[in-house]
């Protein structure tokens, strides 16, 4: 474009050098051709080679060209064929738009002659265009009362082509109320009316649709159309008329606020402000107003509030429909509410009998019970029930109540109270339902008397204790409440030892602990059985019993108790013999003792505490025989002195010690010899002592031999006895037969082994001989083997002491006194 534009400048600026210094041509001839619009680019227009005169090479040579502004666009010069063409889309609507002819003229310079030659084009149109209308749709608006013969004018159409290709005719569709006349312009313009040819009645057809054709002469012809809407315009000449004079509605009474119930349609055959219907109640109860809300417009009738089939379960509206010209129109609306099963039953509980008596009988009434359901039919049928696992059962009493009985017997011990569900259950779909809960106590009776945990007690308490100390507490429990659970302790009474027993237990009424009211002594009685009794305070009272057996335990309070030797009751110290030719290991003689307590408190040691010649003497540790540990030599004393300590092993442990004097001679007149041969002052006539003393043995042996034959003859008619009782039936001997037997069996030792013993004073005339032939047991004898359980029989050679039982020999001491008159 730029560049053009130069070349233009350019061809300007040598006409105006060519116009005023050279001289001008003024016979240049005038060439026209013609060209039909819309040719292609390129598309052949006029020779100007030919008609300037020119070979087509000399074009180039002598600087032919276009010089017309505004229009080398459209042609340009062919140099090779000498031809002028075109150079772009030839529109003569563009061009010469109506004009009847379509001229264009250019210039073409020759620039060596100095030149210019004047070129007219004319266009020739083609019907390249059909008519058209500005708008394809064409409203007329025409009031149903119009007269006809009405003219109404119409949008004309427009074809840019001229002549015959330009628009001719119109034509109109067929119908009924309309026709078309063509009227003429000043100009010759053609435009079209609409003539109405029979009266119109909106309510009948208030539209009527027309098509509008405009043609031109072309060959082909062209055409084109608008669609014409012919509104009726309407007059109030018609009242509104409902659809159905009554509207009914069946809904459920659970619709959400909102909801559209129904519309009401009331149609009014006039249009505008005549047809426009609005919807208004009609004599509505504020009630009403308030749960619907109607649309004045639309007609339409929605739920302004919940709705409640219980509250009212039919609805009657009346609707007012009223157009722009106040006519009027009324219709009923029926609402029938459909029920919902939206309401739990309720359960009122009328009475309730708590607390009930534990002994109440199979159908005694606890409560009553009023169950409603607002809701109606299926859904307002309620059922009952309460939890399985309880002792009552629902009854339907008469109209909506129930009545919850006692199904079986009840047992407040067990179960003090009940939490009673009662389930009230609709039969809706889905069912609902409502818990009631309370709560039903049982009253107790005095029917459980106090039980102890243990038919039998025992325990232990050792003797010497302090007075009124803690012996033992026992418990019964009553699972009764209030005064029937309230226990009372006693003791049942009874006697011991000839003195009540509540001299020695008494218990606390309240808290069931015994207490000691004397210091109990196990050398008196070593246990102690009595009965407890709980009662409660019921009315009647119950009560149970219990026994308790109270052992006492051994203290070491005795100190052991030596049985041999005695001494004698003139305070004279007996003489035991040993003879010079005892061998080591002779049984010089025995010290026997007894402890009064029992068990390891009974066990005693002995042990030699003191000796005129130490290690000529040893005493047994567990049998107190004292024997030589030596030979006796000469040089050894006549008279020998031994302290013997008898101790036992409680804690601290007790002793007792006893002094033992041994005369060391083969007899007893040797004795009586070397006794008088120590005191050289004594008179003559204790040289007559040696025949009293034989005297004296002789008598003790005939009276020994007397009681042993005494003896023999006790146990042979026991033995008898026992014979007898054995053919009858009878078992082993008893405890108290056997314990008599204790004193043959002395009688038999004493007859295994003989020692005797010579009581001599040397400040006296009197002297007292002692012949004593006892055999004492080990009085500390090895668990094992007293341990042992063996029946007791007469032959029985067990030397175990009957437990707990002092050790008491069964021998005989004969003391012979001899006075020796000097």
């Amino acid at each position: 474009m730029a560049t053009e534009r130069n070349l233009s400048e350019h061809s300007a600026l040598v006409l105006l050098f060519l116009f005023f210094w050279m001289p001008w041509d003024c016979g240049a001839r005038q060439i026209r051709y013609s060209v039909p619009e819309e040719l292609e680019k390129g598309s052949f227009v006029g020779n100007i080679s030919k008609d300037l005169g020119l070979e087509p090479r000399m074009l180039a040579e002598r600087g032919v060209r276009i010089v017309s502004r505004g229009r080398a666009q459209l042609f340009a010069l062919n140099a090779r064929s000498g031809s002028l063409v075109t150079a772009g889309r030839v529109d003569r609507e563009e061009l010469c738009a109506q004009s009847a002819r379509c001229l264009l003229n250019i210039n073409i310079l020759d620039e060596d002659r100095v030149k210019l030659f004047g070129i007219e084009i004319e266009v020739i149109d083609i019907n390249d265009n059909a008519p058209k209308f500005q708008a394809e749709t064409l409203e007329v608006k025409i009031n149903e009362n119009v007269a006809p013969g009405m003219r109404f004018p119409l949008l004309e159409a427009v074809d840019p082509d001229v002549g015959v290709n330009s628009l001719q005719s119109y034509q109109l569709s067929s119908n009924q109320h309309f026709s078309l006349a063509v009227q003429s312009r000043a100009n010759g313009a053609k435009y079209p009316e609409l003539v109405l040819e029979r009266a119109l009645d909106r309510e009948e057809e208030a539209i009527h649709h027309l098509v509008l054709t405009a043609s031109d002469g072309g060959d082909p012809v062209r055409s084109g159309t608008v669609l014409i809407s012919v509104t009726v315009f309407d007059t109030n000449d018609n009242a509104p008329v409902f659809t159905v004079p009554e509207y009914r509605v069946s809904v459920p009474e659970n619709l959400p606020v909102g909801t559209q119930l129904l519309t009401v349609t009331a149609t009014d055959k006039d249009e505008g402000a005549n047809g426009e219907v609005t919807y208004s109640f009609r004599r509505l109860s504020d009630t009403q107003l308030l749960k619907f809300q109607l649309n004045r417009h639309t007609g339409e009738i929605k739920i302004s509030e919940n709705l409640d089939y219980e509250e009212a379960g039919f609805y009657e509206l009346e609707i007012q429909a009223e157009d722009g010209g106040a006519y009027l129109a009324t219709a009923k609306v029926l609402i029938t509410l459909e029920d919902v099963n939206d309401n739990s039953p309720e359960v009122t509980v009328t009475s309730l009998f708590s607390p009930v008596a534990e002994d109440s009988p199979p159908g005694t009434v606890i409560a009553l019970l009023n169950v409603h359901d607002l809701d109606s039919g299926q859904n307002g049928l309620v059922t009952c029930s309460i939890q399985e696992n309880l002792p009552f059962k629902l009854e339907k009493s008469i109209d909506s109540y129930y009545r919850l009985v006692t199904h079986t017997a009840l047992d407040r011990e067990q179960t003090s109270s009940y939490n009673i569900t009662v389930t009230a259950r609709d039969g809706g779909s889905p069912p609902l339902s409502t818990e009631t809960h309370f709560t039903l106590q049982v009253a107790d009776i005095n029917d459980n008397p106090p039980s102890f945990s243990r038919t039998s007690y025992f325990t232990y308490i050792p003797e010497n204790n302090p007075r009124g100390a803690s012996i033992f507490s026992v418990t019964a429990l009553d699972p009764d409440s209030k005064e029937n659970a309230q226990v009372i302790y006693s003791i049942t009474e009874d006697t011991i030892q000839g003195a009540p027993l509540s001299s020695y237990i008494s218990i606390n009424s309240d808290n069931g602990i015994l207490y000691a009211l004397r210091s109990f002594d196990y050398e008196q009685f070593r246990d102690l059985q009595l009965w407890v009794t709980a009662s409660d305070s019921g009315d009647p009272p119950l009560s149970s019993n219990a026994s308790l057996t109270l052992f006492v335990l051994d203290q070491n309070d005795n100190a052991p108790e030596i049985l041999y030797p005695t001494l004698p009751t003139d305070g004279s110290t007996g003489v035991e013999l040993a003879p010079r030719s005892a061998e080591p290991g002779y049984l010089v003689t025995k010290v026997v003792a007894v402890d009064r307590d029992s068990g390891q408190n009974a066990w005693l040691s002995y042990r030699l505490l003191k000796a005129s010649e130490p290690g000529l003497f040893s005493v047994g540790l567990h049998t107190g025989e004292v024997r030589t540990a030596r030979a006796l030599l000469d040089r050894d004393a006549l008279k020998q002195s031994l302290v013997v300590a008898v101790q036992d092993h409680g804690q601290p442990p007790l002793s007792a010690t006893v002094t033992l004097t041994v005369a060391v001679a083969d007899s007893i007149p040797a004795v009586l010899a070397d006794l008088g041969s120590l005191k050289p002052s004594v008179e003559a006539d204790e040289a007559d002592l040696t025949l009293y003393l034989v005297v004296a043995v002789a008598t003790v042996s005939c009276v020994f031999l007397a009681f042993v034959i005494v003896l023999l003859a006790l146990r042979l008619r026991r033995w008898h006895k026992s014979r007898l009782l054995q053919a009858s039936g009878g078992g082993g001997l008893s405890g108290v037969a056997a314990s008599h037997l204790v004193g043959v069996d002395g009688v038999r030792a004493f007859l295994q082994t003989y020692s005797h013993e010579v009581s001599l004073t040397a400040d006296s005339r009197r002297s007292h001989l002692i012949f004593p032939q006892p055999n004492y047991a080990d009085t500390l004898l090895s668990q094992e083997s007293c341990g042992k359980s063996e029946p007791l029989s007469l032959l029985n050679e067990s030397k175990c002491p009957i437990e707990d039982a002092p050790l008491v020999p069964v021998s005989s001491i004969f003391t012979v006194t001899v006075e020796f008159d000097v």
